[in-house]
């Protein structure tokens, strides 16, 4: 049985075409109404994207390509949707297939963007007419219905617009030709309505970029499928945007410890505390080399800061452990790992922590060794990146591997992965941002907060952990670009996206 938690069934290609045709039944007024609903969410979803590279130009220039059928519906409203935001902006309209190959939907809509602005939309109908550049580019051309292989017009076109000075690339639902050497790049896809599962493959990434989910209700309105592979919903992070009850104290929220630091990585430490102190938790102690507690305590007085016992190099000695053991009782949630390092004397005593820990565990960094991950019974979430997971998974696959483990993993990378074993949820927020070092403290501190305030629930910490953080991410590069920022600006958005203050 899959949890509750609020995502969306990823589909196979012919799973999508079957809920969309017990959706709508092939009645054109229920499929109109679903177009412009995509097209408009497309639309103002891949201007708020743009504004990672920049605010978008008033006098905008952008290419649509557009087939024949659905998809190339969505890119003619979403370009309408574009140009009623941006008067000046125009519009490069090459229909690969004419005018006349257009079906009936897709004729309304060119029909709708023609006349809504007329004298800002060009006809063109070969590479020859293309412009100097272009802000951005929709692709419309084939739905996920289209079966390759590409025709050689068609590769030839595709492989020229991949090489033309585009700024922003975004694609309908899957780029046209995905599977095919000469498909067309994107750096964002729209998945409208529903994922499906070629855009969510590894070896699909160069060609589908940034994926973003684009809920159109097609899952409130029919029976929801219970797949393995689900992509979250924003839904995830109901539970801490409302308010909190009027009797609550600090204990309410849970106490969670963490564990870690040295003197070779200090800063890791420091970072998951910030984290686990913005995730709500009403408690945080941290336990870390004595020769840091007096700078970290200036720094953040608002934690616990609890000194530990030194090895010669700087790391978390054996002879500390009763430090742990004398308070474990006040705790709700154990985070190990954060900056320890790799010394004998130092994994020897997180092996002996999680052996006797009866309270859940959150297990991050280069705490992420066999030893330790397999070692006692206490619930546990994992937060591997793709080389700490191949250390302890060997060789499994993910869903295998955390039922085999019987722990939550949370598989770091383009599109983060959450299992419990029974279930894979995806993540579709975060990216290039994130790819910088201290993102995986701040997301262990994160996670580690949540869970203990859901200590019975550590699929739901980690979910909430992932998509806080991602969305959050997503908002410090729309407001100050990916490249130069702060790993802990993140932080900064914490609040913003659970309040949809939107930047």
């Amino acid at each position: 049985m899959i949890p509750s938690i609020p995502s969306h069934p990823v589909l196979t290609l012919d799973g999508a075409k079957r809920l969309e045709a017990g959706l709508f039944g092939g009645d054109e007024t229920k499929e109109w109404l679903a177009m412009q609903h995509a097209g408009r969410a497309l639309g103002l979803a891949a201007l708020q994207d743009f504004r990672e590279l920049a605010e978008f130009p008033g006098n905008a220039r952008l290419l649509l390509l557009v087939g024949k059928g659905h998809n190339g519906g969505d890119a003619l409203l979403a370009a309408q949707a574009i140009l009623s935001h941006h008067s000046q902006a125009r519009v490069d309209l090459w229909l690969l297939f004419g005018e006349r190959a257009l079906r009936p939907l897709a004729a309304r809509a060119y029909r709708e963007l023609v006349q809504s602005a007329p004298d800002r939309v060009r006809l063109i109908s070969s590479a020859e007419e293309l412009a100097e550049g272009y802000d951005l580019a929709l692709d419309g051309v084939f739905g996920f219905q289209f079966r390759l292989p590409l025709a050689k017009e068609q590769a030839a076109i595709f492989t020229r617009v991949n090489r033309h000075p585009i700024r922003f690339r975004a694609a309908v639902d899957l780029p046209s030709g995905l599977g095919d050497g000469q498909a067309l790049r994107a750096d964002f896809t729209y998945a409208t309505g529903s994922v499906k599962a070629p855009v969510t493959e590894a070896t699909n990434l160069t060609v589908v970029g940034r994926l973003r989910y684009l809920d159109l209700g097609f899952f409130d309105l029919s029976a929801d499928l219970e797949t393995r592979e689900r992509v979250l919903t924003e839904a995830v992070l109901a539970p801490l945007k409302a308010l909190r009850p009027a009797s609550s104290d600090k204990r309410t929220y849970g106490h969670v410890f963490i564990l870690g630091g040295s003197r070779s990585y200090p800063g890791a430490v420091l970072m998951s505390t910030l984290a686990a102190l913005h995730s709500g938790a009403g408690l945080v102690t941290a336990f870390v080399p004595d020769s840091l507690v007096p700078a970290y305590a200036a720094r953040v007085p608002e934690a616990i800061w609890v000194g530990w016992p030194e090895t010669p190099e700087g790391g978390l000695a054996l002879e500390g452990f009763h430090l742990l053991r004398e308070r474990i009782e006040r705790a709700n949630a154990l985070l190990i790992g954060p900056g320890v390092g790799r010394e004998p004397e130092t994994l020897a005593l997180l092996t002996d922590i999680v052996k006797t820990a009866s309270l859940p565990l959150v297990i991050d960094a280069d705490a992420l060794q066999p030893m330790i991950v397999q070692a006692g019974s206490a619930p546990r979430i994992l937060t591997p990146h793709a080389g700490e997971f191949a250390r302890i998974a060997g060789g499994k696959m993910l869903i295998d591997f955390s039922r085999e483990a019987h722990a939550v993993t949370v598989l770091k990378g383009p599109l983060t992965n959450i299992s419990d074993g029974n279930a894979a949820y995806l993540s579709c927020h975060g990216g290039p941002v994130l790819a910088r070092g201290g993102s995986g403290d701040i997301l262990a501190g994160l996670i580690g907060g949540l869970l203990a305030q859901h200590p019975t629930e550590p699929v739901l910490a980690a979910c909430l952990g992932v998509i806080w953080q991602g969305i959050a991410a997503d908002w410090l590069a729309r407001s100050h670009g990916q490249g130069s920022v702060r790993t802990t600006q993140i932080l900064d958005f914490l609040e913003a996206a659970l309040r949809d203050e939107r930047p």
